[in-house]
């Protein structure tokens, strides 16, 4: 039984959803977003809240009506809001820089490595290390994170590599000399 499924969605002031059939469109300040939702899924616009219902019960259907109110909650943080994602570098010599929409990142391989960011997404560096995304499709942003992030994943010895912000590497130790 999905209890995220049951909860309204609000729509903020600023936001226009439209409904039709199985395909629903937010529009907000930051942009527009478009999706076709699963067919045994019901969307209803009533009262500034989307309401997102099964047609019919089972299993299967409480666990799309919980996915479909999670990504259509997305779609309207998105673009009201827009999503945010850091990422670090870290290593001797590691940096990355920008130009146009190619990132190019320099992290231990003897040529730098070019990254062209998908349409929809934004990509800034501060610094030498820090590479900011921002979006306002969520999905698409978590995935150019993880395919940055997996051009050098952090090593668990010395931490270099691409993490994101807020993750931890947990460090092993190193050899130990013999005695």
């Amino acid at each position: 039984m999905s209890r995220i499924g049951k909860l309204p969605i609000p729509v903020p002031a600023g936001v226009t959803v439209e409904i039709s059939g199985q395909d629903i469109s937010v529009s907000g300040k930051k942009g527009s977003l478009n999706r076709t939702v699963h067919p045994e899924i019901a969307l209803e616009l009533k009262d500034g809240q989307i309401l997102v219902d099964g047609k019919k019960d089972g299993r299967n259907v409480s666990a799309f009506r919980g996915l479909t109110r999670s990504l259509v909650n997305n779609m309207v943080i998105g673009v009201d809001q827009g999503f945010k994602r850091i990422l670090v570098i870290e290593g001797v010599g590691y940096r990355a820089s920008m130009s146009g929409t190619s990132l190019s990142l320099s992290v231990g391989y003897s040529n730098p490595v070019e990254f062209s960011l998908p349409q929809g997404v934004a990509a800034s560096v501060e610094g030498n290390n820090k590479i900011v995304l921002e979006s306002i499709d969520k999905e698409i942003l978590g995935l150019t994170a993880a395919k940055i992030r997996a051009i050098r994943k952090p090593e668990p010895y010395k931490g270099k590599g691409i993490r994101y912000e807020d993750e931890r590497i947990v460090r092993k130790a190193g050899k130990t000399g013999a005695k």
